[in-house]
């Protein structure tokens, strides 16, 4: 897999067209499956028991005028056309919203930013364009009053616990929808106890799924989708043109009117159900980075939306001639589906509800990775399940357990109604997220004018803010599910970022300035042993109290030192080229360096091969970048006495140092610097011929050399964070029980996984906080 291959440099959207409408054909079956479902529950949601079909045909014509315009508002004009561009460097989310805004304005709230950072490929693309005055004064108060750095930081989260919220109500309303087509087979006393059954089965089919990946389950499932959207196109056009070829009248925005004046209270709140018409619009941002802009937009335009209006008018055209139905179910999908063609269409509906199901999934295996990259959700295994597509995850503890949340859900409520104003609920609130993020990002990072901004929250966020009120009110209903799934999240989310803020600061406060490590000699009795160690710490700058517990107990460290941080950035990617900041630390020969790895919310972390191998390169290219006449980009580090060099990964040095292990390779350009004979493995590494090298230079590689032939071992901190004595109540929950138990359950650092249990050694210290 060429992890390297997917940053910026290889976008999806500059691949041909073959490639862009390969993607729109795998877009059906994976984000498009939801919003395609819709037209099984729309309509019997809405007429559940707020508002009854007349003879006047006004209720059912305002329900299509609402449907129609609500179709062309939301997910046309808002998403396809206007969110869609608002991508971070190619990935969508409520996430990819606010680290856009983290770098515009720098809100963010991860502890450990550096002014380096913004020299990033990125960072610079996005200062390309100059703000205008009003920009600038809101760019300063949001970067100045840290109460408003958490408001933002607590709307990211809400919007996605309510996407988790809708992977778990997604999936339940859909399969349900579905096989609700089975009472009209069988008598009402039988088929209550079978759809609950049958729907369970196809949702514990559908998250076993998931492990094959999102490449696969497109191609399988974008057929489905397709016949299923000509299935209702064509009944569509059939019912029009049989029972009410004038039915486009009510395209009108005056049935609207109508409906409302005729219905009052009772069309205000049955618009909980006409707003499931639009749930799996936000998958179309959320799943950005799986596909691309242009592919999603394609398919939608052209596909998808053509046919959920042709649906729905037919819907409309046959019950305005079918006033008065026998049975329950009066108003569902399947009565206006001819009899002959019922069972076909019921199977097609099932597997289209699996497909729609699937959408919402892969939307939130993308916003967790995002929130665990950025500190914000416990750490989890992530699976990559393309090598060509680096979106494409499946995260296992998630899938398992909205499965089993999903399940409790469908026995819990067992009918479409409860669901479908939990979903509502969970889908609106989405969605009012991504309107105050678009409405800042518009003049913070366009910079555009205010007053566009301005007209863009009050246009969407009133139509929006309409359809929460409608839904919020069936709380008791059903709509407490999401807000209690929400909430539950929210919890977990903000106690696992704040404990690990925290920790950050206790471990600032607490470092060991510079001078200390100056002041250790063999005269103190520290000895320094052969080989490389590698001490992990979230630091950017000092050294951490860890490494001063160590020699405290242990007097000895090795005779190469690197304080490593891996850290994340608000950056989708980040270029192989601009991978490591590397440093020295204290006088030449104390051998001291420091290596900042940076990775984007979507990079991949190397294995432990590869990684090693390119630290180990990237030291030795920055004490090359050290003699006479190398030209390298520097930083300042946070401390005075550090300077910083920005160096790439291997791949990167094309007239750079490389290493080679056990392989006898000449170059007649390059120049091997090789260590004696040991009965380790033989380490060389080959540096370009001209500028010649010092003789300080080639004796600090000798020894770097040796060490990495004798081995390496790392440190890392193992910490109990407690709060301190006179913390509140709350403070104590949260750090004590929360984080505590949040941090002893989840998995550790990608990273430090990966490094062998015999070389790797864990110092334990108690943090009060």
């Amino acid at each position: 897999m060429d992890i390297e291959s997917w940053g910026r440099e290889n976008p999806i959207k500059k691949e041909s067209w073959r490639t862009v409408l390969a993607l729109a054909y795998q877009s059906l079956g994976v984000v498009y499956g939801d919003l395609s479902t819709s037209p099984l529950y729309v309509y019997k949601s809405t007429f559940a028991e707020d508002i009854q079909h007349s003879e006047s045909n006004d209720e059912i014509f305002g329900v299509l005028s609402f449907v129609f315009w609500t179709l062309t508002l939301i997910p046309l004009l808002k998403y396809v056309f206007i969110v869609l561009r608002a991508d971070d460097n190619g990935e969508g989310g409520t996430f990819a919203l606010y680290s856009l805004l983290c770098r515009h304005a720098r809100v963010s709230t991860l502890p450990n930013g550096q002014l380096a950072d913004e020299d990033l490929y990125e960072y610079k693309n996005d200062r390309n364009l100059s703000a205008d005055r009003i920009g600038m004064s809101l760019k300063s108060t949001l970067e100045k009053h840290r109460f408003l750095k958490k408001i933002l930081l607590i709307l990211a989260l809400i919007g996605t616990c309510m996407v988790i919220g809708d992977g778990v109500l997604t999936p339940a309303i859909s399969v349900f929808s579905a096989v609700s087509g089975l009472e009209l087979s069988m008598a009402k006393h039988h088929h209550q106890y079978v759809e609950v059954p049958v729907a369970c089965v196809i949702l514990v089919f559908l998250f076993f799924l998931q492990h094959y990946g999102t490449h696969r389950i497109g191609f399988l499932f974008a057929p489905i989708v397709i016949t299923w959207l000509l299935c209702i196109s064509a009944i569509g056009l059939y019912n029009i043109f049989l029972w009410n070829p004038h039915v486009y009248q009510a395209l009108s925005p005056y049935y609207m009117y109508k409906f409302l004046k005729k219905t009052q209270r009772g069309g205000w709140m049955s618009l909980g159900g006409i707003l499931l018409c639009i749930t799996g619009s936000e998958a179309m941002f959320a799943d950005l980075g799986h596909f691309s802009q242009l592919s999603i937009q394609i398919a939608f335009t052209f596909v998808v939306y053509p046919s959920l209006i042709l649906a729905y008018m037919g819907q409309a055209a046959y019950l305005s001639k079918h006033h008065v139905i026998q049975g329950d179910y009066h108003i569902g999908f399947y009565v206006s589906v001819p009899e002959k063609l019922r069972y076909p269409v019921l199977a097609i509906a099932i597997l289209a509800a699996v497909v729609g199901s699937q959408a919402i999934i892969t939307g939130t295996f993308s916003i967790i990775k995002q929130c665990s990259a950025l500190g914000c959700f416990p750490r989890v295994k992530i699976v990559h399940t393309s090598s060509k597509i680096h979106g494409q995850i499946y995260i296992p503890e998630i899938n398992w357990t909205l499965m089993l949340l999903c399940l409790a859900v469908t026995i819990g409520f067992r009918d479409t109604k409860h669901i479908s104003n939990a979903s509502g609920l969970a889908v609106i609130t989405v969605m009012l997220v991504t309107t105050c993020f678009m409405s800042l990002v518009i003049v913070l990072c366009w910079h555009k004018n205010v007053l566009l901004a301005i007209c863009f929250i009050f246009f969407f966020g009133s139509i929006e803010a309409l359809y929460f009120s409608a839904s919020l009110i069936k709380f008791l209903e059903g709509a407490w599910v999401p807000i209690v799934l929400s909430l539950i999240f929210l919890v977990v989310m903000y106690s696992w970022h704040y404990g690990t803020l925290k920790k950050y600061e206790f471990d600032v406060e607490n470092k060991i300035p510079i001078n200390w490590l100056l002041t250790l000699s063999p005269n103190l009795g520290i000895t320094r042993v052969r080989g490389i160690g590698l001490i992990h710490t979230e630091l950017v700058s000092g050294i951490p109290a860890i490494f001063s517990h160590f020699v405290t107990n242990l007097p000895a460290f090795h005779q190469v030192l690197v304080f490593l941080c891996v850290k994340s950035v608000p950056v989708p990617h980040v270029r192989p080229e601009e991978r490591f900041l590397v440093g020295r630390i204290g006088p030449k020969e104390y051998r001291v360096y420091r290596c900042i790895a940076r990775y984007g919310y979507r990079d991949i972390h190397m294995d432990d091969v590869e990684f090693e191998k390119d630290l180990v390169c990237s030291i030795a290219e920055f004490i090359r970048s050290e003699g006479p006449a190398q030209s390298f980009e520097t930083v300042e580090g946070i401390d005075d006495n550090e300077k910083l060099t920005v160096i790439g990964t291997t791949s990167t040095h094309v007239d750079g140092v490389t290493m080679c292990e056990d392989v006898d390779t000449k170059d007649t350009e390059m120049i091997e610097i090789s260590s004696p004979e040991v009965p380790r493995k033989r380490v060389r590494f080959l540096v370009p011929e001209s500028p010649q090298m010092d003789l300080s230079v080639r004796a600090e590689l000798q020894e770097l050399m040796e060490a990495r032939e004798a081995g390496m071992a790392f440190i890392l901190g193992h910490c109990y964070v407690r709060a301190k004595r006179g913390s509140s109540l709350i403070k104590k929950l949260v750090v004590d029980i929360g984080y505590d138990f949040l941090r002893r359950n989840c998995r550790g650092p990608t990273y430090a996984l990966s490094f062998p249990r015999a070389s790797t050694l864990e110092v334990g210290m108690i943090y009060h906080v």
